[in-house]
């Protein structure tokens, strides 16, 4: 099996674990746990799936829809292959296009999707990634985002190649590099993850904060980069540096 088709069957799997015991994916989620880029893949993907659900709970039905439905049921009934009475029909579909309409509003558009997958893949490698950055241009980029007179917004000094070439601890995010580089301010430690964006043209450009358990993220751009910081000292934390 090749990681296209894993990747195929583990589309399916379900974020609630549901699907753990299932003979038809067993070979794909094997291979998730021994190939790194199947198991990156599947976990940005769960992560994704498991924001999606939460979402969609939060969609209050219309209030009165069950009432139209068991009218409706009760109208077809009674019928005798006549429409005799279309109300209770007209209220569940105009209660079926509202709950639509909140669950499209709801789900994220692709820049939003891809700004939310890389948020959480730089959580995820704050949690699991070994960490440390080399060479002159890390230890001069990770000086500037130390001190505390600095607010990342205002400019993060850098040159991409130059801190790729000389050393700085660097990624691969949808077969893209990412830099990262780690600071602390205050006793509280911080990831700066860096991508260019030539590679990620439609990755939005606003402020986005992202919450994950104990951690918290805030992803920006500028001209040429986008930027997501990630902190254990959780969303506050992350706001004071912005």
């Amino acid at each position: 099996m090749n990681n296209d088709e894993s990747k195929f069957l583990l589309g399916a799997y379900r974020s609630n674990g549901r699907d753990a015991d299932d003979p038809l994916l067993a070979t794909a989620l094997a291979q998730a746990r021994t190939d790194p880029a199947v198991g990156e893949w599947f976990q940005r993907s769960q992560a994704y799936d498991a924001a999606i659900a939460a979402r969609l709970r939060d969609v209050a039905p219309p209030a009165g829809l069950r009432e139209a439905i068991l009218a409706g049921g009760r109208a077809s009934r009674g019928a005798r292959g006549r429409w005799r009475n279309p109300a209770p029909w007209l209220a569940l579909a105009a209660s079926v296009a509202v709950l639509l309409t909140a669950a499209v509003a709801l789900w994220p558009r692709p820049a939003a999707a891809a700004a939310t997958r890389l948020a959480d893949f730089a959580i995820e490698d704050t949690v699991h990634g070994n960490h440390g950055s080399h060479g002159v241009a890390a230890g001069a980029l990770q000086a500037s985002l130390s001190d505390s007179n600095h607010r990342l917004q205002s400019g993060v000094p850098m040159d991409f190649a130059a801190l790729r070439s000389t050393g700085c601890r660097t990624l691969s995010f949808a077969g893209h590099d990412v830099l990262e580089v780690c600071f602390q301010r205050d006793g509280q430690w911080f990831h700066c993850y860096i991508v260019r964006r030539a590679d990620f043209p439609k990755l939005p450009a606003d402020l986005r904060f992202v919450e994950h358990a104990r951690l918290a993220s805030a992803a920006w751009a500028d001209a040429s980069h986008y930027f997501v910081v990630v902190s254990e000292g959780g969303l506050e934390a992350v706001k004071r540096i912005l």
